[in-house]
């Protein structure tokens, strides 16, 4: 039998204050809605890590990343589903993942990247009705036992670093149209 006091002595808390934000954005109920038509609708682009906007989508840092430099696009329409996208904004989005992937790879080196989409609540969607791709930065051994183990990621940069460092890259590079500053 294992010794209760050595178990307990290995035990570390790591601390992440910032995620009560995400837990109670979860439990919000109704009356903020649509987080992304919030972060759309808003005059505020550097508050809300939007990068850029085109005609009919935007891309934005994930305030909740998995990995530093996680970034959504997201048609500027509340559409839930695929099928309810035109084909100039399914190709918009798909440059803006092109365009997002070549700027991450600069602004951070990253070597990888998973992009998905989650299409209904079951498929992990977290906000099922706004369709959404993410971009998720990838290096070589970025898996390792925190988030195995421990169900913890660990994110190197600031939101507000990440955000100049991704801007300056995108300007850098030439693509795409960045957001006005404070819009």
């Amino acid at each position: 039998m294992a010794d209760e006091s050595s178990s307990t002595e290995r035990s570390r808390n790591i601390w992440a204050p910032w995620r009560t934000k995400y837990i109670d954005s979860l439990h919000a109920g109704g009356d903020k809605g649509c987080f992304l038509c919030r972060c759309r609708d808003e005059q505020a682009d550097e508050k809300n890590f939007v990068l850029w906007r085109g005609p009919t989508c935007f891309a934005m840092l994930n305030r909740f990343p998995y990995t530093g430099g996680h970034s959504m696009i997201a048609p500027l329409e509340h559409v839930g589903d695929l099928a309810d996208l035109d084909a100039g904004c399914m190709a918009e989005m798909m440059e803006h993942v092109r365009d997002i992937q070549k700027i991450l790879a600069g602004a951070i080196r990253a070597e990888g990247f998973n992009i998905g989409i989650n299409v209904g609540r079951c498929a992990g969607a977290g906000l099922p009705g706004h369709l959404h791709v993410h971009v998720v930065p990838r290096w070589p051994g970025d898996t390792n036992f925190m988030a195995v183990f421990g169900d913890v990621r660990v994110i190197p940069a600031a939101l507000e670093e990440l955000y100049s460092q991704v801007r300056k890259t995108a300007a850098e590079l030439g693509l795409p149209k960045l957001a006005a500053g404070g819009r």
